[in-house]
């Protein structure tokens, strides 16, 4: 597998060389003529393209073109919803992710929402909720296990003297590390975000920006995100969705802000529209 014996510790290349790499390797998830409906409502319309096993993908578009819809088929979350479908191919690590068991599925590819939704527990019950259902380590292990997955989320040192207090007792900002870290606990190969700093302060979406970078040296992260500026800080490459679910451009991000090929993403790229 691309993911196996990636080394938290390895060091990373210059944005390009890392770019390079990633676009070079196998893809960790791809699609292949990808539509999708809401009934009789088509909200992407055959989307192609391989997402990096490296790094930090970004899709970002207008309101409605269907970025959301996009990176809920990745986990099959969309099946939520009466009357959404599939048609075409979606695999991960080469295997058909839509026959894929579902519940095995979202532990390999883990989702954090656009608003913080911690569970009705304490911090401590959050992060550990999800390793005692998938049984991944003894009991005597789950301490230090929780404390990682805290660390890996940059809320350890906030919160650890509060482990017992409930999870709605931290801010917003808070919580959606939290979130992250509930992620983390299952050891996830890809993280999903979507929109994950639009219901936060600048402050506290400084931070969730640093812990993206930091865990995309160890996993691979997919955010959507309507903010232009920071899809181009986070991410090595970005893919542009436009109005009916169409994919315009997908591609290292320097190359997509600087040199767009489809004059289409240039106007979204300047203002002109979205």
């Amino acid at each position: 597998m691309v993911k196996e014996g990636a080394a938290m510790g390895r060091v990373v290349e210059s944005t390009r060389e890392w770019v390079q790499r990633s676009f070079a390797s196998q893809a960790i998830i791809e699609t292949s003529d990808l539509s999708f409906y809401y009934g009789d409502e088509r909200a992407l319309h055959d989307v192609t393209l391989g997402i990096p096993a490296e790094g930090v993908t970004a899709i970002m578009g207008p309101s409605g073109c269907g970025k959301s819809t996009l990176l809920r088929t990745f986990n099959r979350m969309y099946e939520l919803y009466p009357g959404a479908r599939t048609v075409g191919h979606v695999s991960f690590l080469g295997q058909d992710l839509l026959r894929a068991d579902v519940v095995a599925l979202r532990r390999y590819i883990g989702m954090v929402f656009q608003r913080p939704n911690p569970f009705p527990k304490s911090i401590f019950e959050n992060v550990a909720y999800g390793p005692k259902v998938h049984s991944l380590v003894r009991s005597s292990a789950l301490k230090d296990h929780v404390e990682e997955s805290l660390r890996r989320a940059a809320l350890w040192d906030e919160v650890k003297d509060h482990l017992k207090k409930s999870a709605f007792s931290l801010s917003g900002g808070q919580q959606q590390r939290l979130c992250i870290a509930r992620a983390l606990a299952v050891q996830p190969q890809v993280l999903l975000m979507d929109e994950p700093c639009s219901a936060l302060d600048p402050r506290a979406c400084d931070r969730i920006e640093e812990t993206i970078r930091n865990l995309a040296q160890e996993l691979t992260v997919v955010i959507v995100t309507h903010n232009l500026q920071q899809a181009s800080r986070v991410s090595d490459c970005v893919a542009v969705m436009l109005d009916g679910g169409e994919l315009a451009e997908f591609g290292p991000t320097t190359s997509v802000f600087e040199s767009p090929a489809d004059e289409r993403v240039a106007d979204y790229l300047q203002g002109r529209f979205g």
